[in-house]
């Protein structure tokens, strides 16, 4: 029996399925030109291989993983955004605001502080923005309640220090502000405000990996990506016949001196 009530399983799988798609091209396979687009740094590699103990073949498959993993963010964000639109009374505008809340009968923003509307922009990590940005976002919070008595703005952080819904209090040209209906919200917070379950988010969390797997299994072709690099680098090596961490230098350095026809 599916166990949570605020979505459904056919919605929940939707959309799981939906961010894996996001992931687009970052699912295709590394082959050693992909792997080094960007130059990567065969010494820090040999440091890390020898320091940590692992093989080549973990050492590579770490640094596909951290690659892959640097644009990885955007698409878990569209899994915490864009999920709220399959709960009740929430709306992902295709711009503008992350998530709006709408409930005629009210919003108990915090301790019987009720509004008709909530607006949210959404972070993943409470350390993402600098003092420039918060002050950007604060202010932006800020003009929609005063163009809006009947609204309240929330800063919804998925990675938060603590379960909190607390007033936002930022310093703007070196003054503090602080108002009520600008917060500062869990995304464990915010799923119990819409759905009206305290551990909503925990349930979520609790189904996802059976889903993703169910997700993952459904599809007509694996999305787990057969990556080239170590085969390649094995045979760059028996070409210059020379070791494997031969093959690695060359990927920085085959133009330095010496580099082009000395093996180690």
């Amino acid at each position: 029996m599916w166990p949570l009530s605020f979505i459904s399983e056919e919605n929940f799988l939707r959309h799981v399925e939906a961010t894996i798609q996001q992931y687009g091209d970052k699912l295709e396979p590394f082959d050693l030109k992909k792997f080094n687009k960007n130059l990567i740094d065969p010494v820090k590699l040999i440091f890390d291989k020898t320091v940590y103990g692992f093989s080549w073949e973990e050492i590579v498959k770490n640094e596909i993983f951290r690659q892959r993993d640097k644009s990885n963010n955007n698409d878990i964000g569209y899994f915490h955004q864009r999920i709220f639109q399959y709960i009740a009374d929430c709306d992902v505008p295709a711009s503008g605001w992350d998530v709006v809340v709408t409930n005629e009968n009210g919003i108990d923003v915090s301790g019987g502080d009720t509004v008709n509307r909530v607006f949210v922009e959404m972070k993943n990590k409470h350390n993402t923005m600098n003092s420039a940005a918060s002050g950007k976002s604060y202010i932006r919070l800020q003009s929609q309640l005063l163009a809006d008595d009947d609204c309240a703005c929330f800063l919804v952080e998925v990675i938060a220090k603590q379960s909190q819904n607390v007033a936002w209090t930022i310093s703007v040209d070196s003054r503090q502000k602080k108002h009520r209906r600008i917060r500062r919200v869990s995304i464990d917070k915010f799923y119990s405000l819409v759905t009206g379950q305290q551990d909503a988010f925990y349930q979520v969390c609790m189904a996802l990996p059976g889903v993703i797997e169910k997700a993952v299994s459904s599809t007509a072709t694996s999305v787990i990506p057969d990556d080239r690099v170590i085969g390649e680098l094995h045979e760059l090596a028996h070409a210059r016949n020379g070791s494997f961490a031969l093959a690695l230098y060359m990927l920085g350095f085959s133009s330095y001196d010496g580099f082009g026809s000395t093996a180690c």
